[in-house]
């Protein structure tokens, strides 16, 4: 098969780099030496304006689960269209989204629609001070929770290669402990410590960690933080914004059985579309204005268009969850267990993680628990399989510190074209 090229995106990506900073909105859009354009999508494929398909496993960074261009979802959106797309005035649809998210996600007991995952982790830790009046938050070495000040020191995502973000205040900072993923005694330490003990307000934490790469908890480690919270008097908060409906129904949460105090979730809850919620125990999210002091607004908040999509996302994943889920999980499983066997015949060291749906490939000898052993691996040889790739018609996120992600539209020809495109690029890789 002849590399595809990418002359049109270049033009494009110059022109852009004039008047928007860096010449993308969001700087995980961008590797070297410039990214390519989407003209369109449809199920597990994008469209690119130099007249490229390429094969999709970054799916919106996890969103679109149900595949792009969704029928059922558009049907929806064009009948709400017509009726109107912001009101800024409760809806029924709302009420609906919230009573349908109670019944499937564990801890929720109350709903509180928003609009992207920042907001939801945002007011998630602002209602966790409220409820303990207490001021440190704990977080976790590369896990992503949006770009705001309480959480961006040693966070994943597009942040992974640098500690921190210039503009942060150091007040904000100082009230955030870092601690490392899959090491209960370090977490239990800094709990333990005197000037900490009593002033730990929550624990915000992916209980997958997906923005660092694919890391996954080990035997007992969710469970023993679940512990420790309670004993602390310590607000759990499990950040759902990647593996929530798309690990389960109802998220890691269920998928563990490991029920936090709260919730957030975004992502696949819209199947591409601008919508999050919190989710949680009824005293604390009672503490959300106008029930409470908690000062949470948004214009856009519950719009009808994304609530449309999302109660036709979850209406799916309702009705064909026994379908869905083991289909996307065999999918993901036999991609990865073929590039288990080619890294093996090639001799080339690299690790894969993987769980439900979702896949990551580091190029290490060392087992992947945490963040420094995604940023120890060989993240150069990561790009030049990545550039492999996409020359041969397979995009996966541009970066080893992202998850790779399977929708339910992925079928045997995708799986054939990307696994010789995947033995192209690691026999190359192998000879640098």
């Amino acid at each position: 098969m002849t590399d595809i090229t990418f002359d049109k995106s270049r033009i494009l990506f110059e022109k852009a780099s004039k008047v928007i900073p860096g010449g993308v909105n969001s700087p995980v859009r961008y590797f070297q030496p410039y990214p390519f354009f989407v003209e369109s999508a449809n199920g597990s494929r994008l469209f690119t304006n130099d007249g490229n398909v390429l094969i999709d496993y970054c799916l919106g960074y996890g969103s679109v689960f149900l595949g792009h261009g969704n029928q059922q979802i558009g049907s929806e959106i064009k009948s709400q269209i017509d009726k109107g797309n912001l009101f800024c005035a409760p809806t029924e649809k709302e009420t609906q989204l919230a009573e349908i998210c109670s019944k499937i996600i564990p801890c929720a007991e109350m709903v509180r629609i928003m609009n992207t995952g920042a907001e939801a982790t945002m007011h998630s830790i602002r209602l966790a001070r409220a409820f303990t009046r207490k001021t440190k938050i704990i977080k976790f070495e590369g896990g992503y929770h949006g770009a705001f000040d309480y959480v961006l020191n040693k966070a994943g995502s597009g942040t992974a290669e640098q500690e921190y973000s210039d503009g942060i205040l150091t007040e904000s900072a100082s009230k955030t402990i870092t601690v490392p993923y899959n090491d209960i005694e370090s977490l239990q330490s800094v709990i333990d410590n005197e000037q900490n003990h009593n002033d730990i307000a929550c624990i915000i934490v992916e209980p997958v960690m997906a923005n660092t790469g694919l890391i996954l908890p080990e035997k007992d480690y969710l469970n023993s933080i679940r512990n420790l919270t309670k004993q602390n008097n310590i607000v759990l908060i499990f950040d759902e914004v990647v593996t929530g409906f798309r690990l389960a129904l109802g998220g890691a949460s269920e998928f563990l059985g490991i029920k936090p105090d709260i919730a957030t979730f975004a992502k696949t809850l819209g199947n591409g579309y601008p919508i999050s919620l919190i989710a949680g125990r009824r005293e604390i999210l009672l503490g959300l204005a106008p029930s409470g002091s908690v000062y949470q607004a948004s214009t856009f908040a519950g719009n009808p268009i994304s609530v449309t999509a999302a109660l036709k996302t979850l209406e799916i994943l309702i009705d064909e969850k026994n379908t869905i889920y083991p289909k996307v999980a065999r999918t993901c499983d036999k991609l990865v267990e073929a590039v288990r066997n080619m890294v093996q015949d090639k001799n080339i060291d690299v690790i894969v993680n993987s769980i439900g749906s979702m896949f990551q490939l580091f190029f290490s000898d060392k087992i992947i628990r945490n963040y420094y052993s995604v940023k120890s691996s060989n993240t150069k040889l990561f790009m030049d399989m990545f550039r492999i790739l996409l020359t041969k018609g397979v995009f996966i996120p541009p970066s080893p510190f992202e998850t790779c992600f399977i929708s339910t539209q992925h079928n045997e020809e995708d799986l054939e074209k990307t696994l010789d495109a995947y033995e192209t690029a690691l026999s190359k890789v192998k000879n640098y």
